[in-house]
């Protein structure tokens, strides 16, 4: 009786440890005075994940425990989101305060340089930061969101991506925050647990921070880039891009290795849609660390 009250025991413990790792811990960076909130798990070099809209953090929860056994891994709440500070106006949302967030991120933690990875709204982060930091990037890992050369493109010439993204043109008209709700917002998520987890990240956030990121800087019409040069990529990139993204279309995939100066990888998923990391976790796990751990 007492091995086998021991052996439970020691389950007991192993359980409870193996559900704190699955969360890391908290800690808050300070971006000129925004308080950035983020969790860690693991040793090594740093990589800084980057969530996109509607969503935070946690939306990176089945890939974290596996990099963290290489990695120390990082995962933001982005300003407007969950427990990170939610300043107001739409001037607090631009590009180069998204990307100094990442900045100070990496900062904070002692490190001079990070290995980038972003979804969505993080993708495009991880773009710009990938052209103002260079010096400060190991590796840049981009999921469901083209390089923002291609998207201006489709958006340009593809009539259906322009119809795709009637809902980004809404988020920018003023008072679009007042027809969205938590639970909407939510909606997508589609293991019930995690939906109310989700529900609660967002009554927490700024629904009017969040959509502060389209009209910041989502491309406006006419879609007119000509006259802007975006610096080429100077390090690797692994782009993964589920083919059933109805937002987001693969179309601007196109030419992205006209875009970047180092080795370019891209997975396409098929029956993946834009949540990528979440339809297809093991997958992009996988295939992420292979890639990030390869010599």
């Amino acid at each position: 009786m007492k091995n086998f009250l021991g052996g439970v025991l020691v389950l007991m413990a192993i359980s409870v440890t193996a559900q704190g790792a699955e969360f890391g811990e908290d800690g808050y960076a300070d971006s000129d005075g925004v308080k950035i909130h983020y969790v860690t798990m693991g040793k090594g070099p740093l990589v800084v994940m980057i969530h996109g809209f509607p969503d935070y953090w946690y939306t990176w929860r089945k890939q974290m425990p596996v990099l963290a056994q290489d990695f120390q891994v990082v995962a933001i709440d982005q300003r407007g989101y969950n427990k990170s500070d939610q300043p107001e106006g739409v001037e607090n949302y631009t590009a180069d305060k998204l990307v100094g967030d990442v900045r100070a991120v990496i900062k904070h933690l002692g490190k001079e340089k990070a290995i980038v990875v972003g979804h969505d709204w993080g993708g495009m982060v991880a773009w710009m930061f990938a052209m103002t930091h260079p010096e400060m990037l190991d590796k840049l890992v981009i999921l469901n969101l083209p390089h923002p050369q291609g998207l201006m493109r489709e958006l340009r010439d593809n009539p259906d991506q322009h119809k795709s993204s009637a809902y980004a043109r809404n988020f920018q008209k003023p008072g679009a925050a007042a027809a969205l709700t938590p639970e909407a917002l939510a909606a997508w998520v589609k293991d019930p647990e995690d939906r109310k987890k989700y529900v609660s990240a967002f009554q927490r956030s700024s629904i009017e921070g969040m959509l502060n990121y389209y009209k910041a800087n989502y491309p406006r019409e006419p879609y007119d880039d000509s006259d802007r040069t975006y610096p080429k990529i100077q390090s690797p990139v692994l782009m993964f891009h589920g083919l059933d993204d109805w937002a987001l279309l693969p179309g601007a995939l196109n030419d992205t290795w006209q875009w970047v100066d180092k080795d370019l990888t891209l997975i396409t998923v098929p029956g993946a849609g834009h949540f990528i990391q979440q339809d297809k976790p093991d997958l992009v796990t996988k295939r992420m660390r292979a890639w990030l751990t390869e010599e």
